[in-house]
């Protein structure tokens, strides 16, 4: 198995030659024989042999934006894309990268085991231009060694010129053609929040929080110390110096804490403060500024010096509430445009009693608001079932939106009835997130984000 997987990755290359079919950015040969369920996300390809035992499945996922980093774009994939659909039973062991042009190759496999199935999960992740494009490979056997390495020779990309032409689409900030009508939000406890260019910029009194934009390099695959200097470096120190008495500290719990801290001096005023850097689980990383660290301690309730790897973490709460602070009022005129939201879940499932492999039940959906003026148009494409049996949906609406107290908008028509949602805005670097819930159906209280094209 493991030389299967060695040869998958070593002949996977960028092929230039026209091909037939095209899913995205990417052209490729369908493997024959195979079946194929197409979705606006991925183009799956899978085969069994149902006496035998043995599988193999293919996942070709849609183009998403990354960064020029290509093993941060693989690294943010594996914990997205495979740890999502298998457990694996180790960290991906690296292939050698490749590269062609403007286009380079990170591909990884770590074997996975479910209810006695053993197999293995390989992932391609193709990054250039700004975008990647993440090939997800799961089997059990070396049977398809042939066809799967037929596939992946095929796989080419649109020419540069378009890719370019779509990267700078996926980068327009919204906020540099159409502006947003809101930009500070006074909050009833008496916190304040500014966007910036970098970060979003929360005070109350002389306590100073900085919600850092995500920025390539400070967050990747490390033990807590190695991470937590690495983003102090990028993030932080560059507005300081004289740092002293500067410390790391992490509790081993599940979305794991992590925090650097020390006293410096700060470039701009001159003045000596106490700066505390802090991310919890998937939340960026924000940066507390107070006069000294007994400002911070009474206003935090701990003291981070007395952080152990094995505290509680529920002192730390007030701390990672501060990420909610990123939050925005909307206007009607901030809706223009195409905004969407795409969701893809995935189970392997094998028979309890003969631990063979039982298919896969894939749950995706796509949906979409474009809004002009004081109309709107609305679809949702929705995709669930096992593969190769597969059931879809699609219904669409459109009307007249309006927006409520500048913290609600109201549709006349979403599907079947007349809907009102909470919302509010939450700032990433040169672009918005709109954050919608249902305001008569909340449920568990959970938004729903939406990027704009």
């Amino acid at each position: 198995m493991k030389q299967l997987i060695l040869t998958f990755a070593i002949l996977y290359c960028l092929n230039t030659n026209a091909q037939k079919q095209i899913f995205d950015i990417t052209t490729y040969t369908a493997p024959k024989g195979w079946k194929k369920q197409t979705t606006e996300s991925a183009a799956q390809f899978s085969k069994e042999d149902a006496a035998k035992g043995t599988y193999c499945m293919i996942t070709l996922m849609k183009s998403i934006p990354g960064t020029s980093n290509s093993k941060e774009n693989f690294d943010a994939a594996w914990e997205t894309v495979v740890k999502e659909m298998v457990t694996v039973s180790a960290a991906p062991e690296m292939q050698p990268s490749t590269k062609e042009e403007e286009w380079e190759v990170q591909s990884g496999y770590a074997p996975f085991e479910s209810d006695g199935n053993k197999g293995i999960a390989l992932l391609v992740t193709t990054s250039g231009y700004q975008k990647m494009v993440n090939i997800l490979i799961l089997t059990n056997t070396d049977v398809y060694e042939k066809e799967v390495t037929a596939f992946l020779e095929s796989i080419s990309f649109k020419k540069q010129q378009e890719a370019v032409k779509e990267t700078k689409k996926i980068a327009t900030p919204p906020s540099a053609t159409n502006g947003f009508a809101f930009t500070t939000t006074n909050f009833d406890d008496g916190w304040k929040s500014v966007e910036k260019e970098d970060w979003v910029e929360v005070t109350k009194g002389n306590i100073q929080v900085l919600l850092h934009y995500p920025k390539d390099g400070t967050i990747f695959p490390a033990d807590p110390e190695p991470l937590t200097n690495a983003a102090w470096n990028i993030l932080v120190a560059p507005r300081y110096s004289n740092l002293r008495n500067y410390k790391t500290a992490y509790i081993t719990t599940y979305n794991r804490p992590y925090l650097g801290f020390g006293n410096a001096t700060n470039n701009t005023t001159g003045k000596e403060v106490f700066v505390l850097l802090f991310r919890q689980g998937q939340t960026g990383w924000l940066e507390v500024i107070t006069p000294d660290k007994n400002t911070f301690i009474q206003y935090f309730k701990f003291d981070p010096d007395q952080i152990k790897w094995d505290s509680e973490s529920e002192l730390l709460k007030p701390l990672a509430n501060m990420t909610s602070y990123n939050k925005f009022a909307v206007a009607a005129s901030d809706f223009k445009g195409i905004w969407t939201s795409d969701f893809t879940g995935m189970q392997q499932l094998y028979n309890v009693y003969t631990g063979q492999y039982a298919g896969m039940n894939t749950n995706q959906s796509s949906e979409t608001f474009e809004f002009s003026g004081n109309t709107y148009k609305w679809k949702l494409l929705v995709v669930s079932g096992m593969v190769g049996s597969m059931k879809y949906a699609n219904p669409k609406s459109e009307g007249k939106f309006s927006v409520l107290n500048n913290w609600k908008v109201h549709f006349s028509m979403i599907e079947t009835r007349a809907r009102t949602y909470h919302a509010y805005f939450s700032c990433i670097k040169g672009a918005r997130i709109l954050w919608l819930l249902d305001a008569d159906y909340p449920g568990s209280g959970i938004y729903t984000g939406y990027g704009k094209k």
